[in-house]
């Protein structure tokens, strides 16, 4: 895999994500059908501007099998300090309206990805009883 793949240029499709705020984060989230994957972000954030492309492109990756949202903590005060959200850029994986992993500042869309694979899709490869 290349750096620019690892990066997450892999010229895939954007989708915008999801807007959240404390009026809609339940429904979106904790009563959401499918897997949820929130990017906690917040204005004048430099690495949470960095990360929107990545974003954009797993929305459009995982499209119908992953929900991908954003909240902007200025939109939802409430609904970040309930989670615990100290510092953008925050990513949080919610499976049946609970979170399985948390990300704490900016990494590469591949990294995003084998969370969602492993952790909300359950994709990761079988182990062979010995």
């Amino acid at each position: 895999m290349g750096l620019l793949s690892w990066l997450g240029f892999d010229g895939g499709a954007e989708l915008e994500p999801v807007a959240l705020d404390d009026k809609n984060f339940n429904q979106e989230v904790r009563k959401s059908d499918i897997p949820v994957m929130v990017d906690v972000w917040s204005n004048g954030c430099q690495p949470c501007m960095v990360l929107i492309p990545t974003i954009k492109r797993l929305a459009g990756k995982y499209e119908g099998r992953v929900k991908v949202a954003q909240l902007n903590v200025g939109a939802g005060p409430k609904s970040a300090a309930k989670l615990g959200v100290r510092g953008t850029p925050t990513v949080l994986f919610f499976k049946n309206g609970a979170v399985v992993e948390r990300v704490v500042g900016m990494r590469g869309q591949h990294f995003y990805e084998e969370i969602i694979e492993e952790d909300l899709l359950d994709l990761a490869p079988k182990k062979e009883a010995v």
